[in-house]
């Protein structure tokens, strides 16, 4: 079956970034790497592509130059469970890195990432329509997304 995957242009640290990533991830893990030949632009020998997986999907890394670097209009998801996993991913993603609002977040490859609960669109609802607003409201002025805050704000705590 033909699955789609994430593939990622790296200036020329593609190796660098997979370790990095397979690290922050507990359920990843390294994969193919190929590397530059004789006849390529890259230095032979060099890393031309290589896989990993986290939470089950596949991933490419290319180094590929400097032509195309990252932008917020892709970012990756990450589903937290807990205050103290969105804590504990929050610190690694962006180690490096740099904050944004609202849990996104670039990490030190240029990469945007999303840090969130799991149940993000419930607490972001509110008990009401009030409550709605004020969670809405709350999350436009976070950074890390705090999960007793939403919770307060729309009426739930």
């Amino acid at each position: 079956m033909q699955q789609i995957k994430p593939f990622l242009w790296f200036n020329d640290n593609a190796e660098e970034a997979v370790q990095f990533y397979v690290s922050v991830f507990r359920n990843a893990k390294a994969g193919t790497v190929t590397r530059w030949g004789e006849g390529g632009p890259g230095k032979p020998g060099s890393v031309l592509t290589a896989t990993f997986t986290i939470e089950g999907i596949e991933f490419v890394a290319l180094n590929g130059g400097p032509q195309h670097p990252f932008t917020d209009a892709i970012s990756f998801v990450v589903p937290c469970e807990s205050q103290a996993e969105i804590d504990e991913m929050w610190a690694k993603l962006t180690a490096g890195g740099t904050e944004a609002r609202c849990g996104w977040l670039k990490d030190r490859f240029g990469v945007s990432w999303q840090v969130v609960p799991a149940n993000i669109g419930e607490l972001i609802q509110g008990k009401d329509a009030e409550g709605g607003e004020r969670a809405i409201q709350a999350l436009m002025q976070m950074t890390k997304i705090e999960i007793d805050t939403l919770k307060r704000a729309g009426g739930f705590a």
